[in-house]
């Protein structure tokens, strides 16, 4: 060990601890304090795609273990409740904290932890078998998280766009949805697909990032996509990744107010929606 050492092909993260140089930083990190990652960084360690990454990698320990403030400023510990009566084989997993999962501040305050994506490969029955026997803090917001969690959401932007509008009442939702009108000869067009959709209501809500409609082809792409639902009477809102990110508040007003105009030109001619949903 100490030639390998030496040489460089071994690295000691701790006394007794030790790993290749091209180990990953969070999970040394992990290693390190004889800890497993969770939270966001189990999520990034698995590929999920996520909000935010976190500043520090996020480590969990048994919870009687003192981690040392020397190693706690390159992390951010957590504790780890282990389960009475049996042992259980180390994993870097975001369920066991995931009632510690940050979500955005106004879905906090008005309706916990709501509309999240799915995770990568886990399918909606199984989020909600793993969440369903939860005791304690937060419990019930992971299991709304759970019943709310979608595999057709296509990023973290979408989800955290939909949360948003799940805290707005009589406003509801899907994510990924196939438009179509009637063809004249028969059979449907197909208008294109939208981030969010309320089919009550007749709102298309869209995710607009810079990183997928940031050339020219998008911008034409995007405006023919918008203007045949507008055509066939759907109410388009575009929402940029900045305002959906830190100015929820600001989003949130915004579908209201559709919301009520929405609703109350139902109420004055309802009919049959002119689109097509798939």
């Amino acid at each position: 060990m100490e030639a390998s050492l030496r040489s460089g092909e071994v690295v000691r993260l701790a006394r007794g601890r030790y790993a290749l140089p091209n180990a990953d930083d969070a999970r040394a990190a992990a290693h390190a304090l004889r800890g497993v990652l969770c939270l966001t960084s189990a999520a990034l360690h698995w590929g999920w795609a996520v909000k935010q990454p976190p500043e520090r990698p996020q480590v969990a320990v048994p919870r009687r273990r003192v981690v040392a403030p020397e190693r706690a400023r390159h992390v951010e510990p957590a504790t780890a409740r282990p389960r009475s009566g049996r042992r259980r084989r180390r994993r870097h997993h975001p369920r066991p904290h995931a009632r510690g999962l940050p979500a955005p501040p106004l879905v906090r305050r008005r309706a916990g932890r709501r509309g999240l994506r799915a995770a990568r490969g886990v399918l909606p029955g199984r989020l909600r078998a793993l969440v369903r026997d939860a005791r304690g803090p937060h419990a019930l917001h992971m299991r709304q998280v759970a019943v709310r969690a979608s595999p057709d959401a296509a990023n973290p932007f979408e989800s955290v766009l939909r949360a948003i509008a799940l805290t707005v009442r009589g406003l509801t939702v899907r994510p990924q949805v196939s438009l179509r009108v009637p063809a004249p000869g028969g059979g449907t067009t197909f208008l294109g697909r939208a981030d969010l959709v309320d089919e009550r209501l007749g709102i298309v809500l869209e995710a607009d990032s810079f990183a997928w409609h940031g050339d020219r082809a998008a911008l034409r792409s995007d405006a023919r996509r918008y203007n045949a639902f507008a055509a066939h009477g759907w109410l388009v809102l575009r929402f940029t990744w900045e305002d959906v990110m830190f100015e929820q508040e600001r989003v949130r007003t915004t579908l209201t107010a559709a919301r009520r105009t929405r609703t109350r030109a139902l109420r004055r001619a309802p009919r049959e929606p002119a689109v097509r949903v798939a």
